[in-house]
Formats: structure tokens, C-alpha cells, sequence
């Protein structure tokens, strides 16, 4: 696992969601107008994010509203990436429109 953002995310402007294992529960920023803009991105970071947490621990994706509810494609990609049994809930929309989804390492 690489912690260096990827070329792809230079391309859009987009800082890494994080740079560091995570050995407590955190939350991941995906909100951002780099996210609204590139979808991939968001998901990309996400995964990133998920893979950068400790075990035992939970990552909060708080997604941009943009893109509608997680559930209808950030789950997919969760388990299509990091294997089908993926434990996330989700937790709520925000006031802003985005949506926080919790997901277990």
C-alpha cells in the first residue's frame, strides 16, 4: 500500500486523504470541490482511507453531496476493492448535503 498521492490526483489538485495509518477511529474529508468533480476521486480516497485504518478502528467517509447517496456507489467499490464482506453502516446526511458512511477495519 502506497501512503504518496497518485499521479491521477496531482491531475485534479486533490492532497491525499491522509498520509499515515490510522490507529484510532478518524473521520476522512471527501467533501471537497476536488470531490464533487471527480467521483473516482472520492472513491479512490475512500478506499485509501479505509486501507489506512488500524484494526479494531473505524474510518468515518463523510462523502460530498454531490454524488447522491453512498450507498447507491460507494459500497460497490468498497467491497469490490477490499473483498465483498466490507462492515459499513451508514450514518447520517450531513446539514450540507454530503453523507457520513462508517466503515469497520
Amino acid at each position: 500500500m502506497s501512503s504518496t498521492p497518485t499521479e491521477h490526483d496531482h491531475e485534479h489538485g486533490a492532497d491525499p486523504v491522509t498520509d499515515h495509518v490510522h490507529e484510532n477511529s478518524w473521520s476522512a474529508n471527501l467533501e471537497g470541490p476536488e470531490h464533487a468533480d471527480d467521483r473516482d476521486l472520492l472513491v479512490r480516497q475512500a478506499i485509501e482511507a479505509v486501507e489506512h485504518t488500524a484494526a479494531g478502528n473505524h474510518v468515518n467517509l463523510v462523502t460530498h453531496g454531490d454524488h447522491g447517496h453512498p450507498g447507491e456507489y460507494l459500497v460497490d467499490a468498497l467491497e469490490a476493492e477490499l473483498g465483498g464482506d466490507v462492515d459499513w453502516e451508514y450514518v447520517e446526511q450531513c446539514g450540507c448535503g454530503g453523507h457520513v458512511v462508517r466503515v469497520h477495519a
